[in-house]
Parts: C-alpha cells; sequence; structure tokens
C-alpha cells in the first residue's frame, strides 16, 4: 500500500500528510509534486492543506491547472482514493471532481482550533471502517472554509448520500453553536457520487498521534488503507 500526497506551491499541510501516513500508519508514502504528470505508482492520493499558490483569485483555483491534475482526475475517475483536505478540498471543488465551494468563513475571521466532527456515512473508503454516528476530534484552521451548495445540489447531496462529516458537539449533536465557519447544513465534508473522492475542511493528518494532540485523523487513514487492501483481496 501506498499513498501519494500532491504538493502544490504553497502548500503547508504536505509534511503533517507525510508524517502521519510515515508514522501514524506505517505504510509508504511518496511525494508528488505538481508539474509531475502521473499518479500511476500510487494507490491512494491526499492532497494537502495550505496556500496554494498564495490563494490568489480564489483558493485553489490556480492549483486546478496545474500539470498534475489531469493525472487526478483520471485516478479519481477510476475509482481511486482521494482525500482533499482544507485546501486539498477547495481544490477538489474548484476541479469540479467534487460539488459545491468553500467561501469566506462566516465571521470573516481566520479560525484555529479543534472542533468535533460526525461521521454520516460509511460509504467512502475513508469512513469504511467507522460506524456512523461516530464522532471525530480534529483541528481546523482556515479561513474559507465555509461549504456552499446551491438548494438542488444539497438535494443531490442528500439522495446520493455523499455528506460524509458534519460539525458537531462532542456527543455528536448538531447546533449552530459548534459550525464554526457557518457552512450549510453544518456540513464539513462531502464525497463525490462514487464515494471515492472525499473532500473535507478539518485536518485528519494532523491528528495522527496523542503527542500532536489527537488520534481520530488515523482513522480516516486507516479506513482508506484497508478499503484498498480488500479491494486488492477481492
Amino acid at each position: 500500500m501506498r499513498f501519494g500526497v500532491v504538493i502544490f506551491p504553497g502548500s503547508n499541510g504536505d509534511h503533517d500528510a507525510l508524517s502521519a501516513v510515515e508514522l501514524g500508519l506505517g505504510d509508504e508514502v511518496v511525494p508528488i509534486w505538481h508539474k509531475d504528470r502521473s499518479v500511476d505508482h500510487v494507490d491512494a492520493l491526499l492532497i494537502p492543506g495550505g496556500f496554494s499558490y498564495g490563494d490568489y483569485l480564489r483558493a485553489g483555483a490556480i492549483a486546478r491547472f496545474s500539470p498534475i491534475m489531469d493525472a487526478v482526475s483520471d485516478f479519481a475517475n477510476q475509482g481511486g482514493p482521494v482525500l482533499g483536505i482544507c485546501n486539498g478540498f477547495q481544490i477538489l471543488t474548484e476541479a469540479h471532481l467534487l460539488p459545491g465551494a468553500l467561501l469566506r468563513n462566516g465571521s470573516l475571521h481566520f479560525v484555529c482550533t479543534w472542533v468535533h466532527v460526525r461521521v454520516e456515512t460509511d460509504r467512502t473508503p475513508f469512513t469504511a471502517d467507522i460506524d456512523p454516528g461516530s464522532v471525530l476530534r480534529l483541528p481546523i484552521a482556515h479561513g474559507q472554509g465555509r461549504y456552499f451548495v446551491t438548494p438542488e445540489q444539497y438535494d443531490d447531496l442528500i439522495k446520493n448520500d455523499q455528506i460524509v462529516f458534519r460539525y458537531s458537539d462532542a456527543r455528536g449533536e448538531v447546533h449552530d453553536d459548534h459550525n464554526p465557519n457557518a457552512s450549510v447544513d453544518h456540513i464539513a465534508g462531502v464525497s463525490n457520487v462514487r464515494g471515492n473522492v472525499v473532500g473535507l475542511m478539518p485536518h485528519p493528518e494532523r491528528a495522527y498521534d496523542l503527542g500532536v494532540g489527537g488520534e481520530d485523523g488515523l482513522r480516516v487513514l486507516r479506513a482508506a488503507r484497508q478499503s484498498v487492501l480488500q479491494a486488492v483481496r477481492a
């Protein structure tokens, strides 16, 4: 099992992602530069957080045109597991691999703290090993994390079971006091229709060991590993 971490100019979560896989999971992981044109040598992709291209125009708007993104799209269209984290989530929406958009936080302030998210579905490779209703404690750090979809897109998310994570309190209850960026329906993460591409604003790669504040994020990465291994054995 080998993960790949795609790195853009301005990425700053790449070393967290590399460390989470190597030290947390104990799996092989390789960096993939944005000018590369192939991801054929990996089994799962992580698109890390940061400020790709300085967030000029909009967060993720320029990165979607990087040479590597054609290979990322092909990999996703073939069913490969892809996880976009924070800026990675923004890039995947800009690339139309995920629905919706990430707008400025409702408070208009950058938010850096730990939050709880409730797992809403186990139909994705990144939640396949986690019971729906489980609550994970993960860090966030963003200024443009308010998830937005049109009413028609929201209906599709519900119909297709594409809402993967919602912000909640520690007991898993959803209410406005625990929606850090005023996202639509407290949505913290979604998938594509097929379920193999997932994006979320919280950072599972920064919660892979108690020494860095928590290890709930490791459950997300471990689920992907299990899904890939089961697919290989099937």
